[in-house]
């Protein structure tokens, strides 16, 4: 019993297939890899046990693992399954583990994958591109590790083309378009991938948005011949895309080929609206009556489960702008919850069908001016609003608010009028912007109670209608009412902040009420949305002179003579701020150029004539006075200074004899009396006569002078006219400063300077 109980004492527990002897040692080299892929020790045992046993007797045990006699060299390990006797990478554990390394290579090309999905959709695009080229890094570098384990056969062709597609994508997004082609290129031109060809438009896209539109058409219709005739859809969306870049070519009848095919096999609103586009061009008044029939009638198709039809496809789509291209994607936020329920498909359905009215209630203002009766210019608006009225009534309202508006182009206010009081029966939004019209015409017509009226009525019916607010603000701007109108322009632009009529007219109200920094506010406000705008740029400029700022003034003054350099109200604005801060050279040159622009300007006539004889250059000076003298032949000061420029260049002779022209056209000027006086003495010559005259004017005027001093002198001369009319001083109300530009026709004084009244000897040198 005691044998049986060390049953197992010389039981070897090294078992491996290293202890196993083979007959020859290529065949323990084929279970030995050079690298080993799970490591493990090897023990000293295994190795002596190899190399002892040469030949295996029949009767021998080894192979089972049990000797005759323990050996005493053998260190005991207990290892039954021989793990540590495995040479590394041999049996099937080394497979299975470069299978795991794979799917863990391969799980994380599909994040990629995924992350650059998600950027692209929220329009990253760098951050898209960036994990589109990380994704084909470990592609490749996963297709390297199954060819180095002999897994070539479990290479994935799919996802390697959806890398790829990623990649072009990506460098489609951000613009690199040569890397773009180029991917795509590789893709189409691999024969693995069956559907390549449909990348083809991809491509096509890329040409369109390069502008080299015949490309495109190329690429196109290549990919129009790969596509079978079950692939209805998509055969119509390549085909509209062939019309775009037809119509891009301007190639209108090519384009209209396209669009017809498309309209007879699967009509849409967006294909339609580019069609009649095409008929407008071409000049085809039947064609374009007939095609917006056919586009009025197209509806918005369900498909099998009730939703409306998306009409733009996504990897095909041409992204731009205008009219004539694809819808452009849009990214949706909104939570799960309310994707499940349909909320989000609702939300894009009621966008689509907006989009389609758009295109209708357009097509319908292009055509009605189309089609006029020889005698009425609004029988093509009768017609097209009587092909809306069946199925789509808000379409044909708003269509006879653009027939009044056209009445209004062609000035025939009357029809129009009529045509807005139509609208009093109608809806509330209908009424509001009719009443609004309305306002805005009898404003115009300057029938202000009325237009208070109808400003009134659109402000009831909407008291959110900014232009109804205007209005309303503009009617008691006339009244002089220009706080409560302040108020009003105040709520407009609380309304609509981006409201240009409201925040224009705050600004002139500010300017009225000489609140210059309120009104700077508003006009610089009107500039940054508007920034071409001459008007805007001019209330600048007079702000900041107005506030004393002549720098700022002549900054601005320059820009606007930049927009409008043969202005010359500008010039002439830009002289006499020049000529305020002392730079008499540059107000010279800008008072020339007004006078060049517009040499009928007084004020600058005189402003020049002046600035000669200044200089002493009386024979320059002549001329701008004769000028002036041949626009008023009636004022007399023009003669005058004609004259005296003579007579302060020598010519005492020829002064003389105007002087005494001058005389006898006015005979009771007594400034020509005075000269003539002096003249006379000057030369020698007899002044009796003159200066008799002169005595008896100046006692007139003494005994004037006294006389408004005395009540009956007074009352007396009140009831008899005057004599001499030019004698007399008219009040003249104040010349106000134009709200916008002047045209260089400005009022007759100069400087300030009263020629009426003042000694001629001042304004010349002496």
């Amino acid at each position: 019993m005691a044998d049986e109980g060390d049953l197992y004492t010389d039981y070897d527990y090294d078992i491996g297939p290293a202890q196993r002897p083979t007959d020859n040692a290529s065949e323990s080299a084929q279970l030995r890899p050079a690298h080993s892929a799970i490591p493990g020790p090897v023990t000293q045992s295994a190795t002596t046990s190899a190399t002892a046993c040469d030949v295996r007797p029949m009767t021998s045990t080894s192979g089972a693992g049990f000797t005759t006699k323990p050996s005493i060299q053998k260190t005991r390990i207990f290892d039954p399954l021989g793990q540590c006797r495995m040479p590394a990478g041999s049996g099937q554990h080394s497979r299975e583990s470069a299978e795991e390394r794979a799917n863990k290579l391969e799980r994380q090309v599909h994040a990629l994958l995924e992350a650059s999905a998600v950027a692209s959709h929220r329009f990253h695009n760098e951050h898209a591109l960036d994990n589109a080229k990380e994704a084909a890094r470990h592609e490749r570098a996963l297709c390297k590790h199954r060819e180095a384990n002999g897994l070539a056969d479990q290479i994935n062709v799919d996802l390697t083309y959806a890398v790829c597609f990623s990649l072009a994508h990506g460098y489609h997004q951000a613009q690199q378009h040569d890397a773009a082609l180029h991917t795509y290129s590789l893709l189409v031109r691999n024969k693995q991938y069956p559907h390549s060809g449909h990348l083809r438009v991809n491509m096509g896209n890329i040409y369109f948005e390069q502008e080299s539109y015949t490309s495109a058409i190329k690429m196109y219709r290549m990919a129009l011949d790969q596509i079978p005739n079950t692939g209805k859809y998509m055969r119509f969306k390549i085909m509209r895309n062939i019309g775009d870049a037809f119509v891009r070519l301007g190639q209108f009848s090519d384009a209209v080929q396209s669009y017809e095919t498309i309209m007879g096999g699967d009509a849409d609103t967006h294909t339609g609206f580019n069609l009649l586009l095409c008929y407008y061009a071409l000049g085809d008044t039947e064609k374009l009556r007939r095609g917006f029939h056919k586009l009025i009638t197209i509806p918005l198709q369900p498909n099998c489960n009730g939703i409306i039809q998306h009409d733009a496809h996504e990897a095909t789509q041409i992204s731009d702008d205008c009219a004539w291209d694809c819808l452009q994607p849009r990214a949706y936020s909104g939570s799960s919850a309310e994707i499940g329920n349909g909320a989000g498909l609702n939300r894009e359905s009621l966008q689509r069908e907006r989009l389609a009215c758009t295109y209708k209630l357009t097509a319908a203002r292009l055509v009605a001016p189309q089609l006029p009766a020889p005698n009425d210019n609004t029988f093509g608006f009768k017609l097209i609003i009587d092909a809306l009225k069946p199925g789509h009534e808000p379409l044909a309202s708003k269509m006879e608010l653009e027939r009044a508006l056209q009445c209004l182009r062609q000035k025939e206010f009357h029809k129009a009028i009529d045509f807005l009081k139509a609208f009093e029966q109608k809806d509330k939004e209908l009424k509001a912007t009719a009443a609004t019209n309305l306002s805005f015409i009898y404003f115009l017509e300057g029938n202000l109670p009325a237009a208070e009226k109808y400003a009134d009525l659109a402000y009831e019916q909407d008291r959110y209608n900014a232009r109804a607010l205007v209005n309303k603000g503009n009617c008691l701007t006339v009244k002089d009412d220009l706080r409560t109108a302040k108020q009003f322009y105040l709520e407009a632009i609380g309304v609509e902040a981006d409201c240009i009529e409201a925040i224009y007219n705050l600004g002139l109200i500010n300017r009225r009420l000489q609140l210059w920094n309120e009104a700077l506010q508003a006009f610089e406000k009107v500039h940054q949305t508007v920034p071409g705008n001459a008007e805007v740029i001019y209330h600048i400029a007079a702000l900041y002179e107005a506030r004393g700022d002549l720098a700022a003034a002549l900054k601005w003054y320059n820009i606007l003579v930049s927009r409008l350099p043969s202005d010359p109200g500008i010039l002439l604005k830009l002289g006499q701020v020049c000529s305020r801060i002392e730079d008499e050279f540059q107000a010279f040159h800008f008072h020339l150029e007004a006078y060049r622009h517009y040499p009928v300007a007084l004020d600058v006539i005189s402003w020049l004539g002046v600035w000669y004889v200044k200089s002493e250059m009386y024979e320059k000076a002549i001329k701008f006075f004769q000028r002036a003298s041949q626009i008023q032949p009636c004022e007399v000061k023009w003669q005058l200074m004609v004259t005296s420029c003579y007579r302060r260049m020598g010519n005492y002779h020829h002064s003389l004899r105007l002087y005494q022209c001058i005389h006898a056209t006015y005979p009771d000027n007594a400034e020509c009396l005075r000269y003539l006086v002096a003249i006379c003495k000057d030369l020698g010559q007899p002044c009796d006569n003159y200066r008799a005259k002169l005595l008896k004017i100046d006692s007139g005027t003494l005994i004037l002078e006294a006389g408004a001093h005395m009540p009956g002198i007074q009352d007396c001369e009140e009831k008899l006219p005057s004599k001499n009319p030019k004698d007399l001083v008219s009040l003249q109300p104040p010349v106000l400063e134009a709200a916008s530009i002047s045209d260089g026709r400005s009022s007759d004084g100069f400087c300030g300077l009263d020629f009426e009244t003042a000694d001629v000897g001042t304004l010349l040198p002496g």
